[in-house]
């Protein structure tokens, strides 16, 4: 099952969102990840089946309503920032769609609904913090688990640095985790290098006509 590369939602959508908005943190950044792997596999469902949820938080209808109607109503500036995320005519329409459409709208709304709950300052790598601001201020399912949000996180935003996991370390010997790449993965088999002939062979091509072979000739290396 795969959704956005972490990586890049990270760092072209999430990032960028929330400095546009001022709002940036490194725990903040890793929250709002955090919530989209779980709630849609980090993009891998829009829309699940009968379910109100939509976009990559899978953010209800009402919320957002909500965000607009109650939060945003009184900050006039912020409102204006969000609403220039949002596309010009189509929005007026059928606001709910930005959230399915619009990943940078979407993140903004995402992080407004924790803020109106008053999260504000997170804890940069505490996982078990995130999954509990998760649960308490976003989450709407019957069945979902502060564990299934950790679970989730090691497994889709950092798949390298599940430490709990993995057995510890001689105390002379450290091991650097690396941020997660979603490039695709190609492995070469090397060549074995070609006799002498056939490499000369593939170098200097045979000439098509008398004075391209005269070319060839010069151009022959030495036997």
């Amino acid at each position: 099952m795969l959704g956005i590369c972490s990586t890049e939602l990270r760092l072209l959508v999430v990032r960028p969102t929330l400095r546009y908005l001022r709002a940036w943190s490194e725990g903040r950044e890793n929250l709002l990840l955090g919530t989209a792997a779980q709630e849609s596999q980090l993009g891998f469902h829009l829309k699940q089946g009968r379910r109100h949820g939509l976009g990559i938080f899978q953010i209800q209808p009402h919320t957002h309503r909500q965000i607009w109607d109650i939060y945003l109503i009184n900050q006039p500036a912020l409102a204006s920032k969000i609403r220039g995320l949002a596309s010009q005519r189509d929005f007026l329409h059928h606001p709910h769609t930005e959230l399915t459409t619009n990943l940078r709208y979407a993140t903004a709304i995402a992080w407004l609904i924790y803020r109106a709950a008053g999260v504000d300052k997170i804890a940069t790598n505490d996982v078990s913090t995130l999954a509990q601001l998760w649960y308490q201020h976003f989450h709407r399912g019957p069945s979902a688990h502060v564990k299934d949000f950790k679970h989730n996180y090691y497994r889709l935003v950092e798949p390298d640095n599940k430490s709990s996991a993995k057995p510890s370390l001689p105390a002379n010997k450290k091991q650097a985790f690396k941020t997660s790449d979603c490039a695709p993965q190609y492995t070469v088999e090397k060549a074995g290098k070609l006799p002498a002939a056939e490499e000369r062979a593939h170098s200097v091509a045979e000439p098509r006509s008398r004075s391209a072979a005269r070319l060839h000739d010069r151009l022959r290396p030495p036997a």
